[in-house]
């Protein structure tokens, strides 16, 4: 008898799968090859120099292979060229951007999260999963002040957890049903404030919620970069007498080239005068609240409608690893719950939520156990050592620069610290003349410390000057590696100047 064609096979074996034996055996290594990495942070180049043409190169061909490859030699290849490939945000000079060294515990959460594969949207295929974002989420929402009837939920980025928030408020404070008629349920065009110093996500927001570049009103921001409250209220009343509908101000806490952060306090009294909802975005600068001494300002951030914050900033946890959270338990539910008849899916066990209701995505990745790892491990009085730790540093790196003959402090605030090279022999008139020798003098030496891989700052551009910036959220960085900058700036900065002037 001839085999029957198309039979489903009696047994099967993936090339995807693998036996216990094999998959403990490469985790060991893996694992051994990751503490080593983790361990030579020291010792390590930052960064390797690398044109995309030259990574591409040592990937190989870029078709499709027809055969499968060994998984043991695939982790022993793409291994060495991970490590040796990337930027380093774990070294202990990295204070480049506001992406914080990830604790080794959030790699291992990232292990067994995927390990388990759960799908982080409907309780029922979650149940721990579920229970586990539900709790990181009030404890972050904690950490700024508020009460325990909060929503929230886990997402990729600070960009995601802003747009959120940004839709939320248009929801609840849009006077119709803005869900059945959209934008153009009323004739009124609903009207965002935020300062010059806000992040780019509120134009990405603006632009998918329908409101255009015409949505958004930039204030002006005082000689500190913090939004005017005067003359927040000065445009809110010219909106609202030619027919606009003011629905939205944006506080930002922790900006993200100077650390600069908005007189919080004062527009939340602004804004319950006004019926306005208040975000916060405080994806860099939130965690800094659960200090006790923590700046009036980010206390306030208790009096706030919502907060974008990113743990895999200045939590230190892996990427991705961002939450927003909001005041109003149903807000985002009432924003983003849809419920059709495909899904046939009851409501959550009692007590419980279904993600998918309150945000985005219905299949979600388990983003909070690397959360909810640290924040049990380091504990409320562990963050605030390490926050504190990180402060001190920043101020101590702005000292530094401020006592430097060769060096120019400008601006310290939270863990960001800017200041700038200029020749001994220079004077720093701000003339026209010397701030574009400035500029252009010191764009070249950042471009040249990046490439070193000795030490990554990253550069801030505030009033015409270009700055150097160090934004310390990494709990590997020492008062030593602090104390080595001045020299390193100032070596460089020497070489370069006489190089520019010959």
């Amino acid at each position: 008898m001839t085999e029957k064609k198309n039979q489903a096979p009696r047994s099967r074996r993936s090339a995807l799968d693998m036996p216990a034996d094999e998959f403990r055996s490469l985790g060991l290594t893996l694992v051994d090859q990751i503490a080593t990495f983790d361990d030579s942070f020291g010792t390590r180049e930052l960064t390797r120099e690398a044109a995309p043409k030259d990574i591409r190169q040592l990937l190989g061909t870029d078709e499709l292979p027809e055969q499968g490859t060994d998984a043991g030699k695939l982790l022993a290849e793409i291994a060495p060229l991970m490590f040796d490939h990337s930027l380093h945000n774990g070294h202990p000079k990295f204070l480049g951007y506001i992406t914080s060294s990830g604790a080794p515990l959030g790699a291992l959460a990232d292990l067994l999260a995927a390990a388990v594969n759960a799908n982080v949207g409907k309780w029922d295929l979650s149940p721990v999963a579920s229970e586990i974002e539900s709790q990181t989420i009030r404890w972050l929402a904690d950490l700024i002040g508020y009460e325990r009837n909060s929503g929230g939920l886990m997402v990729s980025g600070g960009n995601m957890a802003n747009f959120l928030a940004f839709v939320a408020a248009r929801t609840a404070k849009a006077p119709w049903d803005l869900r059945g008629e959209g934008n153009y349920g009323d004739a009124r065009k609903l009207t965002a404030y935020v300062s010059k110093e806000t992040h780019t996500w509120v134009q990405k927001a603006a632009d998918v919620c329908g409101l255009g570049a015409e949505g958004i009103r930039w204030i002006d921001t005082d000689a500190e970069g913090r939004m005017c409250i005067d003359s927040l209220r000065t445009r809110l009343s010219e909106d609202r007498a030619s027919g606009r509908l003011p629905f939205l101000v944006v506080a930002t806490a922790g900006s993200v080239s100077t650390g600069v952060v908005d007189p919080v306090r004062a527009l939340a009294n602004l804004c319950q005068e006004e019926d306005l909802w208040l975000h916060a975005d405080g994806a860099y600068g939130a965690p800094a609240a659960v200090l006790p001494d923590a700046p009036d300002d980010l206390r306030a951030l208790s009096l706030v409608d919502s907060v974008a914050m990113d743990p895999h900033k200045w939590l230190y946890c892996p990427i991705e690893a961002a939450c927003v959270v909001t005041k109003h338990e149903r807000a985002l539910q009432d924003a983003f719950g849809f419920y059709p008849d495909y899904y046939l899916f009851d409501e959550a066990r009692e007590g419980g939520i279904n993600y998918y209701e309150v945000g985005m995505q219905n299949s979600r990745g388990f983003r909070a156990l690397k959360v909810w790892l640290a924040l049990r491990r380091a504990g409320r009085e562990g963050y605030c050592e390490s926050i504190r730790d990180d402060i001190q540093l920043a101020e101590l790196l702005y000292a530094l620069a401020d006592a430097h003959e060769e060096l120019s402090a400008h601006s310290i605030n939270l863990s960001i610290a800017t200041f700038r090279y200029v020749p001994a022999d220079m004077s720093n008139d701000g003339s026209e003349e010397t701030e574009s020798y400035l500029n252009r003098l010191n764009q070249a030496l950042l471009a040249e410390l990046q490439a070193g891989g000795e030490l990554y700052l990253s550069n801030a551009i505030v009033d015409g000057k270009y700055l150097l910036r160090g934004c310390i959220v990494n709990f590997r960085t020492s008062q030593g590696d602090i104390e080595a900058i001045p020299e390193m700036v100032v070596e460089i900065g020497r070489r370069l100047d006489g190089e520019l002037r010959a």
